[in-house]
């Protein structure tokens, strides 16, 4: 390789790593400013309660999909922790439903704000063939209206949690 071949290649990669950084500024930017629009509407999460009943429906492992603005499967809600996907275990009791998430704060969906509980072939970029994306629709403190996606590690454990909500 002769010395101009090799002068171009090296501003060619220096150029491209500058886009590649450009472009993943862009992307956190575009991010974080998503955040800012819908803090006042997300505002704060239920409290959790100090204490709960026996479990309705046991403990489902699974993957935390996300949330989105309803009725929009692919708006997601990016304020706090509530767009990082983790695995989950979801828990119904009878004063509404626990999401423990590993690494992120858990989610406490009161039973009075639950709207409605659906499977789903896709929620916040996750898409199936199949349906096998658990959505809960629920009214937060602030009146708008969120779907919380969950995939369970046993796509038949989702009958359980559409059955209870059909009683």
């Amino acid at each position: 390789m002769n010395t101009p071949t090799l002068i171009a290649s090296f501003v060619l990669a220096a150029v491209l790593a500058v886009l590649i950084a450009f472009f993943i500024r862009q992307m956190m930017r575009g991010w974080l400013r998503r955040a800012q629009r819908q803090a006042e509407l997300i505002g704060t999460l239920p409290p959790m309660p100090d204490t709960v009943g026996p479990a309705l429906i046991p403990a489902t492992r699974g993957l935390y999909v996300g949330s989105t603005l309803a009725p929009s499967w692919q708006d997601r809600v990016a304020v706090g922790d509530l767009g990082f996907r983790s695995k989950a275990v979801l828990t119904r009791y009878p004063e509404g439903i626990m999401l423990q998430r590993t690494g992120a704060s858990p989610i406490w969906i009161p039973d009075e704000s639950i709207t409605a509980i659906r499977t789903e072939r896709g929620i916040a970029g996750k898409a199936l063939t199949h349906e096998g994306v658990l959505a809960i629709r629920w009214t937060l403190p602030s009146g708008t209206e969120i779907d919380t996606g969950f995939r369970s590690d046993d796509r038949r454990e989702l009958a359980n949690w559409v059955q209870e909500d059909a009683t």
